[in-house]
């Protein structure tokens, strides 16, 4: 197996800022930056929204019966909504920049190999870019792909229908 050269890795690292500097500027000209909340959200956008329904639905697959499964993403995305209403501003706004990259279809697909609508995309397609996004080399793709896993079990173990499943009571009676 070859070894980056200085050269390798410089190029790696100018495409790569180049990439996030294209996705910033496209956002700041679409005005997705300027989005205000989704309706009946706090904190998340309409733009979010499409990525972590399909992300969830993936997360909780084996978790919840089928039948349950739009309830349980749409409590899950509320209760990591009112998470991050909790977080420092700072915090938010790094949330708030990997939901964008993964949300803008220039970045989407290069980043996460999913061309289309993450709507359109099958639960393969998510499975292979969480995968992907696991196993990088890139200590921040691991690092996005720890963040987005565990706001959103956060989120779902928040849930009431969650408890039952891990076998945990639920809190006492007062």
């Amino acid at each position: 197996m070859n070894a980056f050269s200085r050269r390798d890795l410089l190029r790696v690292g100018l495409f790569g800022s180049a990439t996030l500097a294209t996705a910033g500027l496209l956002g700041s000209l679409s005005g997705c930056s300027a989005e205000g909340p989704a309706n009946g959200f706090t904190m998340l956008r309409d733009s979010d929204l499409p990525l972590l329904r399909r992300v969830t639905q993936v997360v909780l697959q084996g978790a919840v019966p089928e039948a349950k499964m739009p309830a349980a993403v749409q409590d899950t995305l509320h209760n990591l909504d009112q998470g991050l209403t909790h977080v420092s501003p700072a915090l938010y706004r790094q949330v708030s920049q990997l939901f964008h990259l993964l949300a803008l279809p220039v970045t989407r697909g290069p980043l996460t190999g999913i061309w289309g609508s993450w709507e359109q995309a099958d639960d393969e397609a998510v499975e292979a870019f969480l995968r992907r996004w696991e196993n990088s080399a890139l200590a921040l793709l691991r690092q996005g792909h720890a963040a987005l896993l565990q706001m959103i079990q956060m989120a779902w173990y928040g849930c009431p229908e969650a408890w039952g499943h891990c076998g945990y009571p639920g809190p006492p009676p007062i």
